[in-house]
């Protein structure tokens, strides 16, 4: 029982610093629309993924339209963010934030490290991890970024 209120604690605090970061990162209004657990595969189009280690291990990923990442690059960078670009901003996006939130990890005493980002494109299915989050966020004007947290082990 003990140990899966340590691993609740540290989900929780992953989401919150996940939230900490985008704020940080993308100086947009956003609102939470949407939370659910999840416990199956996960199928997106278009998103990138960064892998945590350290005490917790699992996977952030950042998973929209291909037009919510450009909108989102232009509104940090006031400059078109599309086609080749449109990849190279979308793993550096998912960079920042997990770099955000492993430094604010650290600052709460969980030690964690993050991995270079892979973007994923196309018809993808993610399995395997042992609890999910997902997390829906509707940016105004933007549209929706769904953050996944995906816990391996802990």
């Amino acid at each position: 029982m003990t140990q899966t209120i340590e691993k609740n604690a540290l989900i929780k605090e992953l989401l919150n610093g996940t939230l900490a970061s985008l704020e940080k990162v993308i100086s947009l209004p956003y609102n939470i629309v949407h939370t659910e657990a999840l416990k199956q595969s996960i199928h997106l189009h278009f998103g990138v993924l960064i892998g945590i280690t350290g005490q917790m291990k699992g996977k952030l990923i950042l998973a929209g339209d291909k037009l919510v990442f450009s909108s989102i690059g232009e509104a940090m960078f006031q400059i078109k963010v599309e086609e080749e670009m449109l990849h190279s901003f979308s793993g550096e996006f998912g960079n920042i934030v997990a770099g955000n939130l492993s430094t604010d990890m650290i600052t709460k005493g969980i030690k964690t490290d993050i991995t270079a980002p892979t973007i994923m494109e196309g018809s993808t299915t993610l399995t395997g991890y042992r609890n999910g989050l997902k997390v829906t966020i509707l940016f105004s004007g933007i549209g929706e970024l769904d953050v996944y947290l995906l816990v391996d082990e802990g």
